[in-house]
C-alpha cells in the first residue's frame, strides 16, 4: 500500500491518500490532538468524499461522539477500536 501526502487546503494535519481493494482512502492521525482539532480536520477531510468508492480514515485518541452530530446525513461512519485504546473512524458517503 503505497501512501502519498496529499495538500488539503485548511487541514492543520498531515493527510494520505491510497488505495486499496478498488476504493481511494484519505487518512489522518488526531490522536496527538486536543479539541476542537479533530472535529476541525474531519469536517475539511470530508470534503474529499466525491464518489461511494471514497473513504476517510481519521484515527482519534477516543471515540468522538459530538463529532457524529455535525457530519452530513449523506455520510456515514464507522468505529472500531483498537489494541491501542485509540478508535478508527471510518467514513463514507451514504448509498
Amino acid at each position: 500500500m503505497g501512501r502519498e501526502k496529499i495538500d488539503l487546503p485548511r487541514a492543520t494535519l498531515d493527510f494520505y491518500k491510497y488505495e486499496e481493494d478498488g476504493l481511494t482512502y484519505y487518512e489522518y492521525d488526531a490522536t496527538g490532538c486536543q479539541p476542537p482539532e479533530p472535529m476541525v480536520n474531519t469536517m475539511v477531510g470530508l470534503s474529499l468524499l466525491e464518489s461511494k468508492d471514497d473513504r476517510l480514515v481519521g484515527l482519534f485518541f477516543h471515540e468522538p461522539f459530538p463529532l457524529y452530530d455535525r457530519i452530513p446525513l449523506t455520510v456515514s461512519h464507522t468505529a472500531e477500536p483498537l489494541e491501542s485504546g485509540d478508535f478508527r473512524i471510518t467514513f463514507k458517503l451514504d448509498d
